[in-house]
């Protein structure tokens, strides 16, 4: 009989959908069920961009192919945000738009990297980014980002695991499953490493937009000399816009690196959806107050999961930041898959186990805080107190 691609078959089946599976399970002993599993926001699009989008939507135009590289009109906008935001230089050279920030990293990832070659991840990692690099036959390497350094990588270590197959690496800042958030001068310092060492850095800049008030300003990379022969910056809108089902991603690099983008993008979906980059064209300054707000709102949803993890004996919250926390749960014996399956059966809370982000993460489940609102997370410190009861 016909046989499968290995590099696909030997893949884990997606996370998310299994531990949603757990939380079916779940009882409703102690209430609704709180599903804090996935980045999703928890709430919707602003009016102004639904109409937007509806208006797109009936504009028969939009149903034909755009340009490979993404609407005009988006990738100046964006190159004009992100110039606003880092004081860069930046035009819509810089930018390719694509479906989804996971195919923005796709992309980057075929445009350094042949088969047989590697990518180093920090460790922990974003699992869809170890299982994209797999089924193209692209080697992971890691860098381990410890618990006691706050699950920051080291330069030094980065510079140890560079070897002659290494292509690139990776990281996410703010960080999923962490939260933790890269401070400028160590993403100057890795960017460096990278520098002298003649690979790329890429730098998923997903969850950017939730950055705490007073560290607004992710990184000053942009203004670096020569920065666009080492940076690749990936961006997703779904989360600022709350619009993930309208897949809509992109990358910021040089202009030689969108020109080697648009033939994979060619060949995996020719163009980004077009509605989306319509309406989030036309939105992108004028909803800034709206997503400065939606910023507030997720940073009391934080406050609100590390005051109840505070309080729960044996929890501890690891990292914390955007969209998610890492924590350490009390069960030293047991794997974070049992703790997690536990927590959603017998206590209604969907989190994801630390095994799935990366090698030595056993001690910790991830908490995606953002789509529960303050009272449902409030309701999570008796949902930790009872599983340690089971």
């Amino acid at each position: 009989m016909p046989r499968f691609n290995p590099l696909v078959s030997d893949l884990a089946t997606p996370p998310i959908p299994s531990v949603h599976a757990w939380g079916r399970a779940y009882d409703g002993r102690l209430g609704p069920l709180i599903d804090l599993s996935q980045a999703v926001p928890g709430y919707p699009p602003h009016p102004d961009l639904l109409d937007r989008l509806g208006r797109a939507a009936r504009d028969p135009t939009t149903a034909s192919y755009g340009a490979i590289e993404g609407d005009e009109a988006l990738r100046q906008a964006l190159a004009a945000h992100q110039n606003e935001l880092y004081g860069s230089n930046l035009s819509k050279e810089n930018i390719h738009i694509t479906a989804g920030c996971n195919q923005a990293f796709v992309c980057a990832a075929l445009a350094v990297a042949e088969p047989g070659s590697r990518i180093l991840l920090s460790n922990p990692f974003y699992f869809n980014h170890e299982t994209s690099l797999k089924m193209f036959g692209i080697g992971v390497g890691v860098v381990d980002c410890p618990a006691d350094r706050g699950f920051l990588p080291d330069p030094a270590t980065l510079e140890a695991a560079i070897g002659p197959d290494v292509r690139a690496f990776a990281v996410v800042s703010p960080n999923n499953p962490t939260g933790a958030i890269y401070p400028p001068d160590l993403l100057e310092a890795l960017r460096r490493v990278c520098e002298r060492r003649g690979i790329w850095f890429i730098l998923d800049e997903t969850y950017r937009d939730f950055l705490p008030a007073t560290a607004r300003v992710p990184h000053d990379l942009f203004l670096r000399p020569g920065w666009d022969e080492t940076l690749i910056s990936l961006y997703s809108f779904s989360k600022s816009f709350c619009v993930p089902g309208y897949r809509l991603g992109a990358v910021t690099g040089s202009p030689r690196l969108i020109t080697e983008i648009a033939k994979i993008m060619d060949n995996l979906q020719i163009c980004a959806p077009r509605v989306g980059q319509i309406a989030v064209a036309e939105t992108l300054g004028s909803l800034a107050d709206w997503r400065e707000g939606n910023r507030g709102e997720i940073a009391a949803r934080a406050a609100e999961l590390r005051r109840v993890v505070d309080a729960a004996p044996g929890w501890e919250i690891g990292a914390i930041g955007a969209y998610f926390a890492f924590v350490r749960h009390p069960f030293a014996e047991e794997t974070s898959t049992s703790v997690s399956e536990r927590l959603a059966r017998d206590a209604g809370v969907v989190t994801v186990p630390g095994a799935y982000f990366g090698p030595g993460q056993e001690r910790h489940l991830r908490f995606a805080f953002a789509n529960a609102p303050v009272a449902a997370i409030a309701g999570v410190a008796e949902r930790l107190a009872t599983l340690l009861r089971v």
